[in-house]
């Protein structure tokens, strides 16, 4: 389902279940590993990508510019198949480019670097000791020292512009779990639940929650931290991504801006009215920024001065992927300004310019991601960039942005981009090796004329060493969301290149629904989903089965999240156009959907409503339209694969779908991951992942 920031597009989606997975290791004992990075023979001889070749790619993570501008912080995670696990360091590069260093080594897991404020230190997060505690270091890696110790660990930390401070963030339990309820029964193993959100996403509620900490700092020693948040039944950040940019501090040090969703049980479920906080530290007092806006209020950033806050809003109560509104505020006055009124784009990953009159940020347009500059006294906003391509993120650095940059021929690296020309230059090349041996299918871009008169872009990637004198299988994907751009990421599972790899024409429509085409064309599937968007999907393969190297005999259909729902209800509809079908966690069964899942507000709104409301003509349009209901015309072979922790469409969607196709007689197999989510994230099971998906197109369309 759609996710409300722009990493929260199908890369950084992938990105944070890999996040919230590695959670579970930094528990334990951290147990060197040593991971797979040269290319066998065979894969350089194969010369295309693979599910092995996949796992060998770094994946960076976490830059950050140091405070003198000269120098980028930042992360790779490589895997190891063999240990079915990742070890994630850290390394420094120059922002004018050069060689990479590696600070850190396979014998620890560090990850999260922040610089200190005079530069002269690097903290970071590390299970070393079998917790995950602050470290700190010399930018050249030297002299390491442990610095919390913390009961439980903490999950993320951030140092205060004076270095005097830190914030951290770590669980506190709140409520009461079963055993201070029964403590006559320790050996109990129940849950006892008296309101809704007792699970979300990949976790279930234990009474815990993530509040924020602040404690005095000096010359690499914390003292004794204060909960900031004491007693408050909810989280901060926000569950269930608890991504810590949503907390910053104040240029002086003496306030935190963080974002938090003050709501509990029924009204947590159906609502999104999250608000941006202003903690005060010499008081102790906490002021709501943004009372009675009651959409997401999040991603607070202070102007260098301190005088301002910006921050992205969504208007629409219950809407998760409206409009990414960017709003600065006087702190002093309260007077807000909606910045990008005029703008029908979305505005992420918002930074101020040094001198405070600018805001940039990243907001999709036509299926890229580029950077955006707003100038304050103008109104006028502008690109900084352009290309096929994605910017996800990126920080200032003294007249150059330093930006990770993607495309759906290139894993995340790191670019400089020169302010004053727009000229980039790349400064990492973290999998050169893979690219110098493994050719990339070309990736065209295409529009095709929807049956309502609209231009439809779709990109089309074509397998490597294409011969247009041959013909290929081709494959409809359906992205998921459904308010999820099929841009230029990079996934290390749905990843168009390895599809391509195997002999597919990929055919990959930006279909009614998802973001940078307008506001119209995103908001037009709520309430519509058996509608436009699926006569946007066939008019795509329709177009491109046309061309003489597609075998229009040989095409299947595959998705998840949205897709698996699109791949289900396209097998009732599709009159014979398709051989083979595979559907990952869809939704089956609008009505179980609606009441299995956790985050009520999402069918409230993309829905209509809950199916019993009888009055309610868009809500009993919805649910008359369920792919269930269209079982009877199945007759194409289909795969369906389901996690047993995916919260968000609870497996037994799949189990019902997987049923239905056994007891019509419907050649079907079902994948069951016991340890997955809404994602399959760890390497073997995703290796697995792989090879069932391609043997099973083979098995239909070769």
């Amino acid at each position: 389902m759609s996710k409300t920031r722009i990493k929260l597009t199908i890369f950084m989606a992938v990105a944070i279940v890999f996040s919230s997975c590695s959670q579970m290791d930094k528990n334990s004992k951290y147990e060197p590993i040593t991971p797979d990075i040269e290319l066998t023979a065979d894969e350089i001889a194969a010369g295309i990508l693979t599910p092995e070749v996949l796992w060998k790619f770094g994946r960076l993570g976490g830059a950050q510019v140091s405070p003198d501008g000269e120098s980028v912080v930042f992360t790779i995670t490589r895997y190891s198949m063999e240990a079915n696990r990742g070890v994630t360091n850290i390394y420094t590069v120059p922002v004018k480019g050069g060689e990479p260093v590696e600070l850190t080594t396979n014998a620890t897991n560090d990850f999260s670097p922040r610089w200190t404020a005079d530069g002269k230190r690097i903290g970071f997060l590390s299970s070393r000791d079998g917790s995950t505690q602050l470290w700190e270091m010399s930018p050249d890696g030297s002299n390491t020292r442990q610095v919390t110790f913390i009961e439980g660990g903490i999950n993320s930390f951030s140092y205060a512009s004076s270095d005097d401070r830190i914030l951290y963030t770590k669980n506190v339990q709140i409520e009461k779990t079963t055993k201070d309820v029964h403590p006559d029964m320790p050996k109990a193993n129940v849950r006892l639940i008296d309101h809704l959100m007792y699970r979300h996403w990949n976790f279930w509620r234990d009474g815990s929650y993530s509040h924020i900490f602040v404690a005095p700092y000096c010359l690499g020693k914390m003292g004794e931290g204060k909960d900031i948040m004491e007693g408050e039944p909810w989280d901060a950040p926000l569950s269930p991504y608890f991504d810590d940019s949503e907390i910053c501090w104040s240029p002086c040090g003496k306030y935190i801006a963080y974002t938090c969703k003050k709501q509990l049980g029924k009204e947590f479920a159906i609502g999104t009215d999250a608000d941006i906080y202003l903690y005060s530290v010499e008081d102790g007092t906490t002021k709501n920024l943004t009372e009675g806006m009651v959409g997401f209020d999040k991603y607070p950033v202070f102007s260098p001065d301190g005088s301002k806050i910006a921050w992205q809003s969504m208007e629409t109560p219950g809407y998760e992927s409206d409009k990414h509104r960017l709003f600065t505020m006087d702190i002093q006055t309260g007077e807000k300004t909606y910045v990008t009124k005029d703008f029908d784009q979305n505005a992420d990953n918002i930074r101020w310019g040094a001198c405070g009159s600018k805001l940039f940020f990243v907001s999709g347009v036509k299926a890229t991601q580029q950077i955006y500059k707003a100038d304050l006294k103008t109104g006028e906003i502008t690109p900084i960039t352009a290309g096929r391509h994605n910017f996800t993120s990126f920080s200032m650095a003294r007249g150059i942005l330093v930006a990770q940059k993607t495309t759906m021929s290139m894993a995340p690296e790191l670019f400089t981009i020169n302010l004053g020309n727009q000229e980039e230059a790349q400064i990492t090349h973290i999998n050169k090796n893979i690219y110098d041996n493994i050719k990339m299918g070309e990736v065209k871009q295409r529009w095709v004329k929807t049956t309502d008169g609209k231009d439809m872009l779709v990109w089309v990637v074509l397998p490597p060493n294409f011969d247009e004198t041959k013909k290929y299988p081709a494959l409809l994907y359906c992205q998921g969301g459904p308010q999820s751009t099929i841009d230029q990421f990079w996934s290390y599972r749905w990843n168009l290149q390895i599809m391509a790899a195997n002999g597919y024409v990929v055919v990959a429509p930006n279909r009614r629904g998802v973001p940078s085409f307008g506001q119209e064309w995103n908001a037009q599937i709520s309430g519509d989903y058996s509608g436009q968007n699926i006569k946007d999907y066939l008019s795509a393969i329709d177009d491109v089965k046309k061309e003489p190297w597609v075998d229009e005999e040989r095409l299947g259909a595959v998705g998840a999240s949205y897709g698996g729902y699109s791949v289900f209800y396209l097998a009732g509809v599709h009159q014979k156009r398709f051989k083979a079908f595979i559907a990952h966690n869809g939704m089956f069964n609008l009505e179980s959907f609606y009441a299995g899942t956790e985050e009520t507000f999402f069918p409230n709104h993309d829905f209509g409503g809950p199916y019993w409301d009888k009055d309610n003509k868009v809500a009993q349009r919805t649910y008359a339209n369920s792919p269930h209901k269209l079982v009877q015309n199945w007759d194409t072979p289909i795969m369906i694969i389901v996690g047993e922790n995916d919260f968000r469409i609870p497996y037994p969607e799949g189990l019902q779908a997987f049923n239905a196709a056994q007891l019509r007689n419907i050649p079907s197999r079902l994948l069951v991951f016991p340890d997955e989510t809404h994602f399959v994230s760890t390497p073997q099971n995703s290796v697995i992942w792989q090879r069932e998906f391609f043997g099973w197109l083979d098995k239909w369309l070769k």
